[in-house]
């Protein structure tokens, strides 16, 4: 009877493997920077060339999915073995959605004037969410309390979360050939437009930062101004915020036959340019 029950249970494991959906996708890139200005990334006026490879994977089983990503290139502090940088159980039965989060990632705490967290927090957590439409609305709970009402209406997608940290509210759509967003966060509102222009695709948002992309003979170009950062004071759980200029990007991009992209871009901030090859999959 043992033998029997062990046989089935390989047997089980066996077909579940085999229905199981799994999908890997990925991107991979090599990056020539000549520091400009800066003196380069190690501060000894050199050029600096750096690698990027990262790998997720999607197991479907059902209701169930298991998404797993890493870094392939590695930490910083040892940039030969790989790293995790997601790992996440979610199963749905009915309108309950049941969410595990099993990666506390590693959170920079360095007080370099980027407004890190002064301390780590543990980011894994158990969510458990209900969902519920009614008429052409639905609302969620959370085991955190937060309550969230979403909808389409008149081709404008709205969504309201109560939280305790504050309200956020959301409304994104399209109207007379622009795209509009709309985010207003415990009373603070930010916002972004996009619309296309003569084949120039144009954007602009509440800071100011603005871009515009076109093709130029089999390329396209970016050009983009980022706005200036305000100087932010530290709080008691993360650090200040360094001001930093107004500066402007040019970006010219091709696609390869070979599947591969490339890219150059300037930087007026440092004086830089940046050569890029990637390729995702």
């Amino acid at each position: 009877m043992k033998k029997l029950i062990a046989l089935f249970a390989v047997s089980a494991i066996a077909s579940t493997s085999a229905i199981a959906g799994i999908a890997l996708s990925g991107t991979s890139s090599v990056t020539y920077d000549d520091n400009g200005s800066t003196g380069g990334a190690a501060s000894d006026g050199k050029s600096a060339t750096t690698y990027d490879a990262d790998i997720t994977l999607v197991g479907t089983a059902g209701g169930t999915t298991f998404t797993y990503s890493m870094d392939v290139a590695g930490s910083t502090t040892n940039r030969k073995d790989p790293t995790t940088t997601a790992a996440t159980m979610a199963s749905t039965i009915g309108p309950i959605t049941i969410s595990a989060d099993m990666h506390d990632v590693n959170e920079s705490n360095t007080d370099d004037g980027s407004g890190h967290p002064k301390a780590d927090t543990d980011d894994t957590g158990v969510t458990i969410s209900l969902d519920a439409p009614i008429g052409d609305a639905t609302v969620g709970v959370d085991n955190s309390g937060n309550v969230t009402i979403t909808g389409t209406w008149s081709g404008i997608t709205m969504s309201h979360t109560s939280k305790t940290a504050g309200d956020i509210t959301t409304a994104a759509g399209s109207i007379a050939g622009m795209d509009i967003s709309v985010t207003n966060k415990a009373g603070a509102t930010t916002w972004s437009l996009g619309t296309t222009v003569s084949g120039v695709d144009l954007t602009l948002n509440s800071k100011q930062a603005i871009t515009a992309a076109f093709g130029l003979t089999g390329n396209t170009m970016t050009i983009s101004h980022v706005a200036a950062v305000a100087t932010a004071a530290s709080t008691t759980t993360t650090h200040s915020v360094a001001a930093v200029k107004a500066f402007s990007t040019v970006a010219i991009s091709r696609d390869l036959t070979s599947g591969a992209a490339l890219s150059a871009t300037y930087s007026s901030a440092d004086d830089s340019l940046t050569l890029k090859a990637s390729v995702a999959f």
